[in-house]
């Protein structure tokens, strides 16, 4: 198995299963692959999916949701977690762009959302409170719209890991293969 890093969007739910992942992206099931062929085509491609069996994290286990398809725009995570009954965490980074995003949901409530365009220095989302993990990698108490914040793809990471996964962290492990899921 081996992890993944930028350029890249993913989904981490709670306790969940593969196949209700699957159901609730309203994706085919296009049946399992290897880890690697199944990365390689959830970053390649556009219409791919790949969901990871169930991976021990912070908190608990969760199944990861891997592909550019969820890049943008990003799913709806308030959506999700109540179809799921499950907490949902959406994370995208993309060092070229420097775009940066995390959300946090939770039985149909939003609990958190940030986004960030370093391009522009642009926060183009705020909801919540940051806690401690976010304001480890630098995020103020409030937005202030006069202060400027500064967030890099590092910091996406940082969050994950604090929350579920970094899926940075992922080589060695082995898991089993990845369900692969494409939009119709």
């Amino acid at each position: 198995m081996t992890g993944f890093g930028g350029k890249q969007a993913w989904l981490a739910i709670a306790g969940g299963e593969p196949e209700a992942v699957l159901k609730a992206l309203g994706l085919r099931d296009l049946g399992t692959a290897p880890w690697r062929d199944g990365m390689d085509l959830a970053h390649l491609t556009d219409d791919r999916v790949a969901i990871t069996p169930p991976l021990p994290g912070a908190r608990g286990t969760w199944v990861l949701a891997v592909g550019r398809r969820l890049m943008n725009p990003g799913p709806d995570v308030v959506a999700l977690s109540a179809a799921l009954g499950a907490e949902v965490q959406y994370f995208a980074t993309h060092r070229v762009t420097e775009l940066h995003r995390w959300q946090r949901a939770d039985a149909g409530d939003l609990l958190r959302a940030f986004g960030y365009v370093g391009q522009t220095g642009e926060v183009t989302s705020w909801f919540g409170t940051p806690d401690e993990a976010e304001r480890d990698a630098g995020l103020p108490e409030d937005l202030d719209p006069e202060a400027s914040v500064l967030v890099a793809e590092r910091d996406v990471f940082r969050v994950a890991g604090a929350w579920s996964i970094d899926p940075t962290t992922l080589s060695g492990r082995a898991p089993g293969p990845l369900r692969l899921g494409a939009a119709d």
